[in-house]
């Protein structure tokens, strides 16, 4: 959930970038931390094992606009792919205010892309959150590699349900489409907290970035 810092006069937003193992979660994470100043962003925070290359979460705080005088800052962060570690996917997820499912293009990977939408929306679900309120976008990353899966036929595997979510083609390694992803889904929570229609949002005297 948004929470507010009263002392720093700062709102916070935690976007959590989901999908398969080595799908593009992280490299969307450090294409944006490459690009954004040093002034507008924080350290990104990379933790790796032999299998995975995001261990727990990527943490990136990008500082933005001011609302009513309060500085705006999305945390962003990925959570790992593999099914061992649910149980850590599903802690990144608490207190989520948007999610970016980045979808795998590669044919071979459907089955995978499959597996991991399911486990999002369990773990959110265990969290009490309920998908259909969350802000949320579909990337299908991988685009620029050869032969990828017909955008219509990952729109029916992923995006065929009683709601239907902005999905954005795109290519992270080279950036295409990376910050209009990020662009959709901040637009989107800032949308739904200016409308009061937020599940909460959490007073704070001590928030650290």
């Amino acid at each position: 959930m948004a929470v507010i810092n009263h002392d720093t006069r700062e709102v916070s937003f935690k976007l959590v970038y989901c999908g398969t193992p080595m799908g593009g979660k992280t490299t969307n994470l450090s294409y944006i931390h490459s690009r954004i100043g040093a002034d507008q962003r924080g350290d990104l925070v990379a933790l790796a094992t032999a299998n995975d290359r995001t261990l727990f979460f990527d943490f990136l705080p990008v500082h933005t606009m001011v609302i009513n005088g309060y500085k705006t800052k999305f945390m962003l962060y990925t959570v790992p792919g593999q099914v061992c570690y649910n149980a850590t996917r599903q802690m990144v997820l608490r207190g989520v205010d948007g999610v970016v499912f980045v979808a795998d293009s590669q044919l071979d990977r459907m089955e995978e892309n499959l597996t991991a939408w399911r486990g999002m929306i369990r773990n959110l679900a265990d969290n009490g959150t309920p998908f259909e309120q969350l802000p949320a976008i579909l990337q299908f990353n991988k685009r620029d590699l050869p032969d990828p899966a017909p955008v219509a036929y990952m729109e029916y595997l992923l995006n065929s349900g009683p709601r239907r979510l902005p999905v954005f083609e795109a290519a992270a390694a080279t950036g295409y489409n990376v910050f209009a992803t990020l662009n959709g889904l901040a637009q989107d929570v800032l949308h739904l907290f200016h409308h009061g229609t937020a599940r909460g949002a959490t007073a704070s005297q001590s928030v650290s970035a």
